[in-house]
């Protein structure tokens, strides 16, 4: 069975509140998670070193047991990082 492309292999925290994620198809995308911190659920979040604990977990960007976001909008709604911010 292949892997789905929005797998979540890695993810890289930012301090200006995005993630650099890489994907099970191998693409590169920053994810800004800012417009998160209006929403109740990620509140924890607005804690800056709360946010740069993030993991890749399970196929997806978790934080702890309450706190992740479903991998299939960290795809859809990443921005593809190109070759020369990849350094």
């Amino acid at each position: 069975m292949k892997t789905p492309a929005w797998i979540v292999r890695e993810v890289q925290p930012k301090e200006d509140y995005t993630l650099l994620l890489t994907f099970a198809d191998g693409v590169k995308k920053i994810y800004d998670a800012r417009p998160l911190l209006e929403k109740s659920i990620y509140a924890q979040l607005k804690n800056p070193a709360f946010f740069l604990s993030a993991k890749a977990d399970c196929g997806t960007v978790v934080w702890n047991d309450d706190i992740d976001i479903a991998p299939e909008h960290l795809y859809e709604h990443g921005q593809v990082v190109d070759n020369a911010f990849r350094a």
